[in-house]
């Protein structure tokens, strides 16, 4: 079962491949964007995600770093402006300002549009 898997795994990722793509998810430590972190990652995709617990996220980032995944991370609240701000302007430097996925909240989403441009 497990070569089933793996070879659908490997089918999959030739298909959809992310390879060049860099992505923001906030909240990527736990629950749902934490598995969208994984799945970007899995299929190539560089992503950066934030957290507003900084042990959660050191702990994330080791697992994925583990894995084999390119996956950066940092301490953000997403709900206050000024930290949205910094987070942009740190993801904008990461990624030499071409970032093609955002999975976030749509009330975040808003905020982050209208400083990406």
């Amino acid at each position: 079962m497990a070569n089933k898997a793996e070879s659908e795994s490997s089918l999959r990722a030739s298909k959809w491949s992310l390879k060049g793509m860099n992505a923001l998810v906030t909240g990527g430590t736990r629950g749902i964007g934490h598995a969208v972190v994984e799945e970007l990652a899995g299929f190539g995709a560089a992503v950066h995600t934030c957290s507003r617990n900084e042990a959660e996220l050191t702990k994330c980032l080791k697992e994925w770093k583990d894995t084999g995944f390119l996956v950066t991370g940092s301490v953000c609240d997403a709900s206050l402006k000024p930290q949205r701000e910094k987070l942009v302007q740190e993801v904008a430097s990461l990624f030499n300002g071409k970032l093609n996925i955002l999975v976030c909240k749509p009330w975040q989403c808003l905020n982050f549009i209208g400083k990406l441009g």
